[in-house]
Parts: structure tokens; sequence; C-alpha cells
């Protein structure tokens, strides 16, 4: 009886084992977007794209940001081996500053949490810069 108990436990524990080798893995093509320098009120879409690299459906359970000024989009459906994706961001181009933001996400991939950045520059073409010459000189000849 012991003998019989002792193989049961054996094939159970070898098959947890084997259960746990199907992994999924999440490759970004880039882990950065760089938007350049945009115009205030401009289109601030941008979308990471990847793909299921493991031999399991790849769940993304969670897509967070640094802050509320950068709204991401995660996929809904599990995304099977082999197949891509896409985390669209958008940003809120009405801000006129430097971005630097970073987009967390967590998933079931055997790197459970990924760091995506973006980065750019806001600008408003309608304001005068401080920094622009000026054209008149204020010395009178």
């Amino acid at each position: 009886m012991k003998q019989l108990f002792t193989i049961l436990f054996i094939g159970l524990i070898s098959l947890s084992v084997n259960a746990q080798d199907k992994v999924a893995k999440i490759e970004f093509k880039s882990d950065t977007i760089d938007y350049g320098t945009v115009e205030k009120g401009s289109n601030g879409v941008r979308v990471f794209e990847f793909t299921n690299t493991g031999d399991a459906p790849l769940i993304i359970s969670k897509v967070s940001s640094s802050c509320g000024c950068t709204i991401p989009k995660k996929p809904k459906d599990p995304i099977l081996p082999g197949k891509t994706g896409q985390i669209e961001v958008k940003y809120d181009t009405n801000r006129v500053n430097p971005i630097r933001k970073t987009i967390t996400v967590i998933s079931n991939a055997d790197t459970p949490t990924v760091a995506l950045k973006i980065k750019g520059l806001v600008v408003d073409s309608s304001k005068k810069s401080v920094l622009e010459k000026k054209d008149k000189s204020i010395v009178q000849q």
C-alpha cells in the first residue's frame, strides 16, 4: 500500500512540474516611444506593439501610468503564442511641457512586470519664446 501511495505521489509531482514548463513571454518591438516635438492639442495616441514568444496564452492583467495625463489601454483577450498585441497610450497634449512618463505592464509572462516609457516635448507655437532674439536693438544709432 505504501508503494502505491509513493508511486501516485511521484506521478502527481511530475505532472505538476511538466505543467509549469509552458510559460508566456512578452517581447516588445520597443520599450520606448519618442513623441519628438509635437504641437499643443495634437494627436497624443501612440501604440506599443508586442508578441507572445512563449508557449502559453499571455494575459495582461493591468496596465497603469505614472500620472493621470497618460491613459494606457490594455488588450481585453489573451494573446495566444506567436500572436501580436498592442497597448495603446494616449498622452494629453494640451499640457505644454517635456514628456517623461512610465507605463507599467503586469502580466502572467515569465517577466511579470515590464516598464515602458514615453518621452517627447509638447510646444505651443502660438506663444513666443523668451529665448528668441528680438528684431530691434535697444541701442539707438
